[in-house]
């Protein structure tokens, strides 16, 4: 299958007047395209800075990362963001809605931003199917946790994406509101063939991605096909 990810001898160094922190060191994986894989570790493992290297948010010290076909290492800022805005999609734990904007203007936007002729329809359809056709005009500030999660899923779809990074999408959620969640971000997934990415501490919600990366202390420590315990 075609590889949609290929992440080769990756190291980040932060550094913090005279000390240097290695925070990645020599990670190397690679995700098949329309897969669903999950990165996993404890706080401070360097998941989040991983999955924002993978998507363009920061630049790589050493090694390469192609994404979507594209060197990252050779795109400029301007080169990256389009890249993203034509091909990724984004789930954040804190969701970051635009609080001035109502839920379906949240999930319009970026199809506005891609000249989509048909944006506020294109977006109900995705609010429907989500379970917010009631509530098209409501701001974030009216909604609740799990509804303002259903509207970022909403709108990280919107654009059908290549690929979907989620970083910690049920990290402000209860639990049975995370599985109601997590299940329509697999329904989602599996319907528009969205290759996922997901960082998590959910060893629960790890086992029902296809592939697990675990990383402790920057380093691969697991990177395997089968569930882990």
């Amino acid at each position: 299958m075609t590889k949609i990810l290929n992440v080769h001898n990756l190291k980040k160094v932060y550094t913090s007047g005279s000390k240097k922190l290695t925070v990645l060191d020599n990670i190397s994986f690679s995700i098949e395209a329309g897969s669903s894989f999950a990165i996993v570790g404890p706080s401070g493992s360097g998941k989040t800075t991983l999955l924002g290297l993978c998507a363009g948010l920061d630049q790589i010290d050493e090694g390469t990362i192609t994404l979507c076909g594209e060197d990252l290492n050779g795109l400029n800022e301007d080169q990256r963001a389009l890249l993203r805005n034509e091909k990724v999609g984004f789930i954040f734990q804190d969701f970051q809605l635009l609080p001035t904007l109502t839920a379906l203007e949240n999930v319009s936007v970026p199809l506005e931003l891609q000249g989509v002729k048909n944006a506020s329809k294109d977006a109900k359809e995705l609010l429907d199917k989500v379970g917010l056709g009631s509530r098209y005009d409501h701001y974030p500030s009216q909604l609740s946790g799990g509804e303002q999660q259903r509207v970022a899923l909403a709108r990280a779809f919107s654009t059908k994406p290549e690929i979907l990074f989620a970083d910690e999408p049920t990290g402000n959620l209860d639990e049975e509101t995370g599985k109601k969640v997590i299940k329509l971000l697999f329904d989602l997934n599996k319907e528009m063939g969205t290759t996922l990415v997901i960082v998590t501490h959910d060893l629960d919600l790890a086992r029902l991605n296809q592939h697990v990366l675990r990383l402790k202390g920057g380093k691969i420590v697991i990177n395997e096909t089968t569930a882990i315990s």
